[in-house]
């Protein structure tokens, strides 16, 4: 089996932490793998909601993050996924710390793979966790200028 690209990952890690949205967040793609995925976010008032915890949107946000990444590397080179289902369950309300997103790719297919992934608090908690559905979209995947794999 191919084995990722230690210099494509540090690239992809830099890529997405330098993006807008993930900047804007200050979310960051901390581990990467094959099926595997962790997104990270230490809380900040701007994560909060009226009621002083952590606004659904950023545990949505994470899960979104943690499943995409975790079918990512599948795809041939070239290819990007879009989320086409996010579904999830809010499980306990927070209020500080660092979030935790770990996913998992549970199928992956040539047009439509399936993911999940759970947030957990620094103690271990588990906050929220859901599902994705992720159409590939060929031609449509990032150019880091490195192979994303290494043969074995």
């Amino acid at each position: 089996m191919k084995s990722p690209n230690p210099e494509y990952i540090q690239r992809l890690k830099r890529t997405v932490k330098d993006a807008p949205y993930p900047r804007h967040m200050a979310m960051e793609l901390t581990e990467i793998g094959m099926d595997t995925a962790v997104a990270t976010l230490r809380l900040a008032e701007c994560h909060m909601q009226p009621f002083g915890i952590v606004h659904g949107g950023v545990l949505a946000t994470l899960i979104d993050t943690a499943t995409f990444w975790a079918a990512f590397l599948r795809l041939p080179d070239g290819d990007g996924l879009v989320n086409i289902d996010l579904k999830l369950n809010y499980l306990k309300a927070v209020k500080e710390g660092v979030l935790r997103a770990e996913g998992r790719c549970l199928r992956f297919g040539r047009s439509i793979s399936y993911a999940e992934s759970s947030v957990m608090n620094e103690d271990g908690d588990l906050l929220a966790h859901g599902t994705s559905t992720l159409m590939a979209l060929p031609g449509k995947g990032l150019r880091l200028g490195v192979d994303k794999f290494l043969e074995r």
